[in-house]
């Protein structure tokens, strides 16, 4: 079981764009093999980072509208949200420690 949290359309400006705490997101899809590979560094995130940042994940086949909204083109993608706003994307597969350095720099 995944420890970052599913989140859809719907759900997307509650969960994400009014969070008190940055929020890392991992646009992903089921047939996608980076996406499924990333999974596991995504877990680590959630469990290192718990109650500093969230992390959430949004499957782009069954959720249309935000990556629409953001210009996902590619997954997986990644974007990391404070205040509402995107401070930093990152596209395709990320080695773990890159990923843990830009959380870092944007976590209090």
């Amino acid at each position: 079981m995944s420890q970052a949290a599913e989140v859809t359309d719907a759900q997307w400006d509650n969960a994400v764009l009014q969070s008190d705490v940055p929020v890392l997101v991992d646009f992903w899809a089921e047939w996608c093999a980076p996406c499924r590979a990333m999974s596991p560094y995504v877990d680590k995130l959630a469990d290192d980072y718990d109650g500093r940042l969230k992390v959430m994940k949004i499957n782009t086949q069954d959720n249309t509208e935000v990556p629409a909204k953001y210009g996902i083109t590619a997954i997986p993608t990644f974007l990391l949200i404070r205040g509402g706003e995107v401070v930093k994307q990152m596209v395709g597969s990320q080695p773990y420690d890159e990923l843990k350095k830009v959380v870092e720099s944007y976590i209090d």
